[in-house]
């Protein structure tokens, strides 16, 4: 398997790109007649593997899904995946029996063995749930078709965790918020998430943190609601709402500390254009100043497509990939820092 660098929903861009970088939907499934995978062995774990791996899925509905062992994927390998949202960390950092199917776009990725037997993932650019629904529903009624699913007809589809039994599905948009961070709104934003019983993550998903205004926002609640109802309240009305809110933020911001805008994407812009040494952690904070420049029009010559490819090719499993001498915590500053100058060169402040 090879990753490219402009592959899949990382080097795209998709409606209201200004506010959602990317949505996702993943679906939790469980093989009847197995335990869940933190109580099974390891020879179920296998056998678990084996039968989804050859259930006869038509190829329509995973075009070109290609498998990858888990325990044969050198650890350099697994962080890739990590940095591109195409697996979890749990699932790269574990050394149980797992598999990984991924479609030829990278937009459908299936982990095996995950916490749930089967973790069937969509993911494309901008606001695009409806989209990426179809993509991993497909795969889903193809799958449930040729193997036999935990499912209770009062509770639904059983899952290892409790926050996912129901219709097993999980929605969420990987939003940009820096304007209603300089503004003072994001805590009233992410309160009112609460409220809606929504789940605020940082870049990389549970247990990270927001890095660059970067926010992952999901649904909690699957017990007693449809997928066809949370995907319509949650593509409909919340994501919208919250691209709403950011960009009546923004547009405070503007009229009201301009200067303060236009300070934070010109600094951004100087030390991406000057500095020496970058860690991962400071680029994807100057990106996300820049990401606003061009939200805000302080900033041409850079489409979002380009920066949300340079966000995942500054990570660090990316930046060895291209440069084995990056590996060295040092150089890897170095050759960041070099590659971003060179990237963003054509960079114009308006």
């Amino acid at each position: 398997m090879r990753l490219g660098a402009h592959e899949g929903p990382v080097g795209a861009a998709g409606p209201d790109a200004d506010v959602v970088v990317s949505s996702r939907i993943r679906l939790a499934r469980n093989i009847a007649g197995f335990p869940f995978v933190g109580r099974a062995s390891d020879a179920q774990r296998r056998e678990v593997v084996e039968i989804i791996r050859h259930a006869k899925v038509p190829p329509e509905a995973a075009p070109d899904l290609e498998w990858l062992p888990m325990s044969q994927t050198p650890a350099h390998r697994r962080q890739l995946l990590v940095e591109r949202h195409l697996i979890s960390r749990n699932f790269a950092a574990a050394e149980i029996p797992r598999a990984l199917g991924l479609s030829n776009q990278r937009s459908l990725s299936v982990m095996v063995n995950e916490e749930d037997h089967l973790r069937i993932q969509a993911v494309l650019p901008g606001l695009d749930l409806a989209s990426a629904m179809q993509l991993a529903s497909r795969f889903d009624d193809a799958l449930g078709a040729a193997v036999d699913y935990a499912f209770s007809p009062r509770w639904g589809h059983l899952t290892a965790c409790p926050t996912n039994v129901g219709c097993g599905i999980r929605l969420s948009a990987m939003v940009h918020l820096p304007s209603l961070k300089l503004t003072g709104e994001l805590e009233r934003v992410k309160r009112a998430a609460k409220e809606l019983n929504l789940a605020v993550r940082g870049f990389y998903g549970e247990g990270t943190e927001a890095i660059g205004s970067f926010f992952q926002i999901s649904n909690q609640v699957t017990l007693g609601v449809s997928e066809d109802d949370l995907l319509e309240e949650f593509s409909q009305r919340i994501v919208p709402l919250i691209v709403c809110y950011e960009r009546e933020a923004r547009a405070m911001l503007m009229d009201r500390s301009r200067l303060v805008a236009e300070d934070k994407v010109h600094r951004a812009v100087a030390m991406l254009r000057s500095a020496r040494l970058l860690t991962a952690d400071e680029s994807l904070k100057l990106l996300s100043s820049l990401r606003l420049g061009i939200a805000a029009g302080l900033v041409s010559g850079i489409p979002f497509e380009q920066l949300s490819s340079l966000l995942v090719q500054t990570q660090p499993a990316h930046l060895t990939a291209a440069e084995p001498a990056a590996q060295d915590e040092q150089a890897s500053k170095a050759i960041r820092a070099s590659f971003l100058r060179q990237a963003l060169r054509d960079v114009r402040l308006n």
